[in-house]
C-alpha cells in the first residue's frame, strides 16, 4: 500500500466564545467503522513508540493534545507528519510501518482503529514487514 493512500482528514470544528468541538463519525469521516479507541499519554519527549506494521488493520491517528511526528514507511517510501491539530486526523492504510517519536509535554495520540486488537495483524519486525512488502 503506498504513501500516496495516507491522507490528512480535516474533522468538523465548531467554535464560538465557549470554545471549540469537533467530531468523528465512522464512514462519514473516516473511511471505516470504529471498532476500537486507544489513546497514549505521558509518554516521555524522548520516547519512541510504534515501530510496527499492520496488516489489514486502518486507524486514523489524533493529537488531541499537544503534538508529536508520525512516520511512516510504505516499504519504499518514508515520511513524517507532524500531528499537532485536534481537528484534524491522520489516515493509516494497512502495510505501514510506523514510528511515533517527538511527544511534546501534555500530548495525547487518539487512535480510532478499523478493528479490535488482534496480535497476528502486527509485524513487529521491520525485516519481515519489508519481505511481505516487496513480494
Amino acid at each position: 500500500m503506498p504513501l500516496s493512500k495516507v491522507q490528512l482528514l480535516d474533522f468538523p470544528k465548531i467554535s464560538d466564545d465557549r470554545g471549540n468541538i469537533s467530531f468523528v463519525e465512522g464512514k462519514k469521516h473516516i473511511p471505516f467503522d470504529i471498532k476500537r479507541v486507544y489513546y497514549l499519554y505521558d509518554v516521555p519527549t524522548e520516547s519512541q513508540r510504534g515501530a510496527h506494521g499492520h496488516k489489514t488493520l486502518e486507524q486514523v491517528i489524533i493529537a488531541i493534545s499537544g503534538s508529536f511526528e508520525f512516520t511512516l514507511d510504505d516499504g519504499y517510501n518514508r515520511q513524517t507528519f507532524f500531528l499537532k491539530k485536534p481537528w484534524q486526523g491522520l489516515y493509516v492504510p494497512p502495510m505501514m510501518w510506523r514510528e511515533l517519536n517527538s511527544f511534546s509535554s501534555g500530548s495525547v495520540c487518539f487512535v480510532l482503529a478499523s478493528d479490535v486488537y488482534k496480535e497476528d495483524d502486527y509485524y513487529r519486525d521491520y525485516k519481515e514487514f519489508l519481505d511481505d512488502v516487496k513480494r
